[in-house]
């Protein structure tokens, strides 16, 4: 989810796009299902704002199709909670970004969720994960000293 306003999706033509790299970034201090839900709540919203990103169908000998997936690698990578907020301000400029407030976790109501977020200046909020996708030197200089998830 994310709440930024002021850049949108990076979605250059088709035939200039240069090579671009998809990244999640989630709390290291969460545990394995917590993580595994916030990358996956990043995912779907960079796949909706990124639907290039989504390959072919993959098709089987008799013809059997199944939805196309990412042809790229989306590597899951960990950072301390001050990591993820100091990232997502430096992507800012440089890439689009998809983050997930810790209040994303604290109900399964979207609305108070909603409510929760609003209450709290831009520069307070705390983040569980953060997507990143756009150009692959770029990328790789923000998340360069990050290590896999695991």
């Amino acid at each position: 989810m994310s709440l930024q306003t002021e850049m949108p999706a990076l979605n250059p033509p088709e035939a200039t796009q240069k090579p671009e790299r998809c990244v999640i970034v989630v709390d290291e201090s969460l545990t394995p299902g917590k993580a595994s839900n916030a990358a996956a709540v990043v995912a779907f919203t960079l796949g909706q704002r990124h639907s290039r990103l989504v390959g072919a169908p993959l098709r089987e000998g008799d013809g059997t199709a199944h939805p196309g997936l990412i042809p790229v690698g989306i590597p899951v990578l960990k950072a301390t909670s001050l990591q993820l907020s100091e990232l997502r301000r430096k992507s800012l400029q440089h890439c689009d970004v998809v983050d997930f407030p810790v209040q994303g976790q604290a109900t399964t109501d979207y609305d108070a969720f909603l409510d929760a977020v609003l209450t709290h200046p831009g520069e307070s909020l705390q983040y569980l994960a953060v997507g990143l996708v756009g150009p692959r030197n770029r990328i790789g200089k923000l998340v360069g000293g990050f290590s896999l998830f695991a």
